[in-house]
């Protein structure tokens, strides 16, 4: 129990009833006073709007929130924080598609009930039935939204290999490119700090190679070795200076991807190693495997 319900007489009980009876003041005040027909209905509907008005802006809060945790909890934490911020980003992911979520399209149902039994209602109570359907809508997009953010990307259900070499397929590195990708199977899947850290070191090389290394040639490798998993990328592009582009103001010019992989990779005991210049660029990106 929060201390704010502590501190109302009669606990979280007392204070729910509270904050329905001035909510429910508030809506009888919206009613005009001629109306004596359907005005406790009317009533009903103001505060079904105004409670879902609450809910929008209840999920909202909470988006920014696991937002802010995620981002505070990013840096090198080590593997049990990742891990707990990934199982966090489910748990809210489900449970807004099972909680709220289906109630959501539940009051939508209800609304079309209420549309089909009573066709023609008074006109304060047909407004509210529309202000409350595109609340409704509203609320059941963002919680559809938020929630496939949250949810486990698709490539998290391939194997580490299959889904470097979908993404390499899809990048367009070996169409536009001389390319090749060796990958050397791995005995189990990696963790899945260590499958993300790769996946995602992949996928930034791969980024910064299309749109700035002027290169001709890209090769990359998957491997085992010494315990660990490993990754290369090199190319014979322009290359760039490794030292300001990490250490400078953070930005997403100055290689904001590179930094946040550097730092992931030292939370999991690994590291990634960059050499760059007019000859090219050699990206190498290790984590431990066992």
């Amino acid at each position: 129990m929060s201390e704010r319900s502590r501190a109302v007489p009669g606990g979280a009980e007392s204070l729910s009833n509270t904050i329905k009876a001035g909510t429910r003041s508030w809506a009888e005040a919206r009613v005009p006073a001629g109306v004596s027909a359907g005005r406790e209905e009317i009533t009903a509907l103001l505060c079904l709007e105004n409670s879902l008005l609450r809910h929008c802006l209840r999920l909202q809060t909470a988006e920014r929130d696991l937002s802010t945790y995620a981002w505070r909890n990013r840096r090198g934490t080590g593997r049990g924080a990742l891990r707990q911020v990934e199982l966090e980003r489910q748990r809210v992911a489900r449970e807004l598609h099972t909680g709220l979520g289906q109630m959501l399209a539940a009051i939508r149902l209800q609304l079309e009930i209420v549309a089909t039994l009573h066709p023609k209602p008074p006109v304060l109570v047909e407004h509210a039935l529309n202000r409350i359907s595109t609340l409704a809508n509203e609320a059941l997009e963002q919680v559809r939204s938020v929630s496939g953010r949250l949810h486990p990307p698709e490539w998290q259900r391939l194997t580490l290999e299959a889904a470097l070499q979908q993404m390499w397929d899809m990048s367009g590195i070996p169409q536009k490119f001389e390319a090749s990708f060796r990958i050397q199977p791995l005995p189990h899947e990696p963790e899945l700090e260590v499958k993300v850290l790769i996946y995602r070191a992949a996928q930034e090389a791969i980024s910064n190679i299309a749109r700035h290394a002027r290169a001709t040639r890209v090769n990359a490798a998957l491997e085992m070795r010494d315990h660990c998993v490993i990754l290369t990328i090199r190319d014979d592009g322009v290359g760039f200076e490794v030292t300001g582009l990490l250490r400078g103001p953070a930005s997403v010019a100055s290689g904001i991807g590179l930094r946040s992989i550097r730092e992931q990779a030292a939370a999991l005991g690994g590291k990634l190693e960059i050499e760059s210049g007019p000859a090219g660029t050699k990206l190498v990106v290790s984590a431990p495997f066992s």
